[in-house]
């Protein structure tokens, strides 16, 4: 991951398994949820990977000699690690990016995709956030999730960092 200052850093923050764990295991005993020990390896193989995993990549990791994860078992732990704000799905790649802090109900999520060295990172803007509720109460509408991705190139990789 590259350092954009403002912009958040899943590498920094994100990608430390230990944390993401603590946090989940913090979460779940706050809401009285289970959190099984699939669910664990998936968030562990999840936040200790920069890059984004797909459901397959996650099986596969998680499978070994005489255990067999099924994709579907993993899907659905997913399921419930977005649900409760561990990781993300960034839609455009099918795959899932842990996140080791907790947004705001509702928060609008921009995710930063370099289609040169695959880094995601993620921010939030208050501008975006309030230029889209205008658009999506003019067009009566209630979205169910607000996260947009972004497809470019990052700082690091056109050969100079984001002014701060």
């Amino acid at each position: 991951m590259h350092d954009h200052s403002a912009v958040h850093d899943h590498g920094a923050c994100c990608g430390n398994a230990t944390d993401a764990l603590a946090r989940a295991e913090r979460l779940c005993a706050e809401r009285d949820l289970q959190f099984t020990r699939l669910r664990r390896d998936v968030l562990e193989a999840v936040a200790s990977e920069a890059k984004p995993l797909g459901a397959y990549d996650i099986a596969e990791r998680l499978s070994g000699q005489g255990r067999r994860v099924a994709a579907v078992s993993v899907y659905r732990a997913l399921d419930f690690l977005t649900e409760n704000g561990l990781v993300h799905r960034i839609a455009s790649r099918n795959a899932f990016v842990s996140c080791g802090h907790q947004h705001g109900d509702g928060a609008g999520l921009v995710f930063l995709i370099c289609r040169t060295c695959g880094s995601i990172d993620e921010t939030t803007s208050p501008e975006v956030d309030d230029q889209l509720d205008r658009a999506l109460a003019k067009a009566g509408f209630k979205p169910s999730s607000r996260i947009l991705e972004v497809e470019g190139e990052c700082g690091a990789c056109l050969g100079h960092e984001p002014n701060p």
